[in-house]
């Protein structure tokens, strides 16, 4: 059944069906094939959505559409522009800065890059880099969003993992400040070596408070966010409905640039994106139930231990499936179909859930990057006006440091584990 399953799934994925028609229409017909009840299949669509959790997902998109249709992406931009725009290469490192404060509102890669992309390559491109170059590092840098809290993806993979929301996103704050140090390092020594420009603005203490003061409420919201979990006041979907009053009241009574207008604007934005989510959630959990019939986890279980008992030996395997995956398979629906199979045997050889997790996303983010599905290319390529195949080489060099925080992920748990542990 499973392998039925399988190769109609990938036959109407090689056609380019939607994902998410590719899962529910393989499980349906597999259903009627093998006499399974239909009536499960209305049942497990409907139930998928019906979690606590999963209302954080459309609350945080509402979230980062009113913050980025308030200006605040602007602000954020011009204070870390001053902070460090005037050394080499100074316009990328603002890039992966703003991704790591930006991300802390938005949740996802392709928010990431809807909101700062276009303003980052354009004024990279303005300033001299090469078009490449731009390109890459937006990319780059807006993979550390799902790795910081809030994520979408990491409260996908706890919903399906049953792994505590709060303690997964708050395990994603060091690995995505890892990220940020490398990327940040990498662009220093392409900097020295490519003698990369230097912006044009230079550091003045009073220009930088007056920006700072303008910019302190949207500065506030991660801080307001991060706090919220870690104090246990919030979970991830209290947080989550915070966030949106707080983006409505300094959008309109700060910034003064949310009127209704603007308002309704993001939230059928919310919708339309919040749509494509959960329609994959529905389907994949159909998908997963058909292959749990099959004892398909029980058996990929037996499969992974069979190979090896060390816990990093097993890592290092999921890794290169991931990565492969990541190259061919949109990465909420990775997780849907891929975590439950797995988490129960890397659990069961003495693998963290939390470390786990943040390996998990961590390997899909970087698939965002690689052809043939890597979304984030895609984008880049329509935000940027540019052949996708000049867009896939500016990625190659920043594809290093991404591959070394993976790595370290994978081989050092604390970077992942120690801060949730710390708060037990």
């Amino acid at each position: 059944m499973s392998a039925t399953l399988l190769i109609l799934f990938l036959a109407l994925m090689i056609i380019r069906v939607p994902i998410a028609v590719c899962l529910g229409l393989s499980s349906a017909v597999v259903m009627i094939l093998f006499n399974l009840p239909m009536a499960v299949l209305a049942q497990r669509t409907v139930n998928a959505l019906d979690s606590t959790p999963l209302l954080a997902v459309p609350l945080f998109i509402f979230a980062a559409n009113l913050l980025s249709l308030s200006g605040v992406t602007n602000h954020l931009f011009e204070l870390v522009r001053m902070m460090v725009g005037w050394i080499r290469g100074g316009t990328a490192q603002v890039s992966v800065l703003v991704s790591l404060i930006f991300s802390g509102v938005s949740g996802a890669a392709l928010a990431d890059i809807g909101a700062l992309g276009a303003v980052q390559i354009k004024m990279m491109r303005k300033q001299g880099y090469s078009a490449e170059f731009a390109s890459g590092i937006t990319m780059a840098a807006a993979t550390i969003g799902p790795i910081f809290p809030p994520s979408i993806p990491i409260i996908i993979f706890a919903s399906v993992s049953n792994v505590s929301a709060v303690k997964l996103l708050i395990a994603g704050i060091v690995p995505a400040v890892l990220i940020t140090i490398l990327l940040m390092a990498q662009v220093a020594v392409m900097a020295r070596i490519y003698k990369l420009p230097r912006d044009e603005v230079k550091f003045n203490i009073a220009a930088f408070a007056r920006k700072f003061v303008i910019s302190l409420p949207a500065l506030a919201a991660p801080v307001l966010l991060i706090g919220g979990l870690v104090s246990g006041y919030f979970g991830p979907t209290e947080v989550a409905g915070v966030t949106v009053a707080y983006a409505l009241l300094i959008g309109k009574f700060i910034y003064g640039q949310l009127d209704l207008k603007r308002v309704l604007t993001a939230a059928r934005d919310s919708v339309d994106a919040t749509g494509n989510v959960l329609f994959i959630v529905a389907t994949a959990a159909l998908f997963a139930w058909v292959l749990t019939m099959d004892r398909l986890p029980a058996t990929a279980s037996e499969f992974l231990l069979g190979l090896s008992s060390d816990p990093l030996v097993l890592l290092l395997i999921v890794n290169v499936l991931l990565l492969v995956v990541g190259m061919f398979l949109e990465s909420i629906a990775a997780i849907l179909i891929i975590a439950p199979i797995i988490t129960p045997a890397m659990t069961a050889a003495g693998v963290d859930p939390l470390q786990l997790g943040i390996v998990f996303v961590l390997n899909l983010m970087i698939g965002l990057l690689t052809p043939p599905v890597g979304m984030s290319l895609y984008m880049v390529s329509i935000i940027a006006k540019m052949p996708l195949h000049r867009v896939i080489r500016g990625a190659l060099p920043f594809l290093l440091p991404l591959f070394l925080s993976l790595l370290a992920v994978t081989c050092i748990p604390a970077i992942s584990v120690w801060l949730p542990n710390l708060l037990d």
